[in-house]
């Protein structure tokens, strides 16, 4: 008799995260067409809201009353939605006509309010298309707002991909911090992170080595430094990069 034991078998995930995907699975179908619609006939503003309302309570699992705003006070003007969740303030909501494209002045007027309520989270949509940005305020520093995520509800691409970028604007994974580590993990790895991780003392001093075993030069390592700047790392990330 074989003394092998039964591989274990893979768990699912916590009920909270099967429900958040089976919500947005289910109102992707559902929406499919109504969207489609209200792209057709470049429905106003007005009409995009309605349906956006209606995608967030029913895929995105938010209650219309208890966690939705609309037309929230910042200082004298108007974000389109607060999204509160156990009363605290998370976002911003900017919306646009579900036929039009969405730009970066769209994205400046939301990035504004976020700004003035210490906001880190703003999500820019038509209803069609589902934009969030991170949003980091530094002192003595310029405003720094980074895509986290861009969804096309009706881009030709698998369900399952959409369904695991909307996952992370569901109320549920909202709460628990589920776009923030997506965000950290983007962040560390993003172009200007690995063009300053490829500048610092340590990385110089192990390509010096690596070079100075494949051929016997020992290189300077400021030598080093001014070639990755010069020709390796593109010009926008040194600047970015504060080099």
């Amino acid at each position: 008799m074989s003394d092998a034991q039964p591989a274990p078998k893979k768990t699912a995930g916590p009920k909270w995260e099967t429900d958040a995907r089976d919500e947005i699975r289910g109102a992707l179908r559902k929406f499919q067409r109504p969207l489609q619609d209200l792209v057709e006939r470049d429905a106003n503003e007005g009409d995009t809201r309605l349906l956006v309302t209606d995608f967030l309570c029913m895929a995105l699992g938010y209650d219309k009353y208890e966690d939705l705003t609309t037309e929230y006070a910042v200082r004298g003007e108007f974000a389109d939605y607060g999204v509160r969740i156990d009363k605290q303030l998370i976002a911003f909501i900017e919306v646009k006509r579900a036929a039009q494209q969405l730009n970066a002045r769209h994205l400046r007027q939301v990035e504004t309010y976020a700004v003035k309520e210490g906001l880190e989270w703003i999500i820019l949509t038509n209803g069609q298309r589902w934009q969030a940005y991170h949003v980091s305020v530094a002192t003595g520093q310029q405003v720094a707002t980074n895509l986290a995520l861009d969804v096309d509800l009706l881009a030709d691409e698998a369900a399952p991909k959409k369904i695991e970028r909307l996952f992370h604007l569901h109320r549920s994974a909202l709460k628990r911090g589920t776009i923030d580590e997506l965000w950290k993990r983007q962040a560390a790895t993003s172009p200007q992170a690995l063009a300053e991780v490829l500048q610092s003392s340590s990385v110089l001093d192990a390509v010096r080595k690596e070079i100075r075993r494949q051929s016997g030069f020992n290189a300077e390592v400021s030598d080093l430094e001014e070639i990755l700047r010069a020709g390796v790392i593109k010009p926008d990330l040194l600047i970015q990069a504060g080099k």
